[in-house]
């Protein structure tokens, strides 16, 4: 496996026990179709949440969260629409973007952006 996609897992790792450890339930990871993936599919108390994590090395060039463009936006959104006429729910769904900052094999970060962007499902 190559170095992005070790970090990019060690952050959707990391992310998910970031989650558990907030009283999160782990719906599903890396579920996928045709217009895209969603890392982490999480619940708690209120909402079903759509979770997009980003792993970088450093914010050194962008945040981390500068990476959820338009048109990544738009792919979460049609894979959570799948997902939920799967998956009914009375939850509200809500779309997050957890950011992990980790170097040398370790977590040295983790922001986690709760509504990252707004959308009427």
């Amino acid at each position: 496996m190559d170095a992005k996609k070790l970090i990019g897992r060690q952050g959707e790792s990391a992310a998910a026990a970031y989650l558990k450890k907030k009283k999160y339930r782990i719906v599903a990871m890396n579920y996928g179709y045709r217009f895209g993936e969603i890392d982490l599919i999480a619940e708690d108390r209120d909402f079903i949440v759509f979770v997009e994590v980003k792993s970088r090395k450093s914010a050194g060039f962008a945040q981390a969260r500068e990476f959820v463009t338009e048109a990544k936006q738009r792919r979460l959104i049609a894979t959570a629409q799948l997902w939920l006429m799967q998956n009914p729910t009375e939850k509200q769904p809500r779309f997050d973007v957890i950011e992990v900052y980790c170097s040398d094999g370790v977590v040295r970060s983790i922001n986690h952006i709760e509504n990252a962007f707004e959308v009427a499902l």
